[in-house]
């Protein structure tokens, strides 16, 4: 699993980013997305920071990736995404 976290000022940059991201993943929290990982996916996102958005960064921007291996566990408390439970509906 990949975690992107990101702080981009700009708006526009920012919102064009975070359209670019929920291609491959959802956004866990509003500026940080969980992708399913693949070497290739990895690396399309790697090119497309240098290449597209990396050249428009301001000195205070910045994104995180974190590569996450398969015996890394997740723990997530108040009302964060709970994707591996199941959600029943009672009426």
């Amino acid at each position: 699993m990949l975690i992107i976290s990101y702080d981009i000022k700009n708006d526009k940059l920012r919102n064009r980013f975070s359209k670019y991201l929920s291609k491959f993943g959802f956004r866990l929290q509003y500026s940080v997305f969980q992708i399913d990982n693949s070497k290739r996916i990895l690396e399309n996102i790697k090119i497309a920071i240098n290449g597209s958005f990396a050249k428009e960064f301001g000195e205070s921007d910045s994104v995180i990736i974190f590569h996450l291996s398969e015996s890394c566990k997740k723990y997530t408390f108040g009302y964060a995404k709970h994707d591996e439970e199941e959600l029943i509906f009672v009426n």
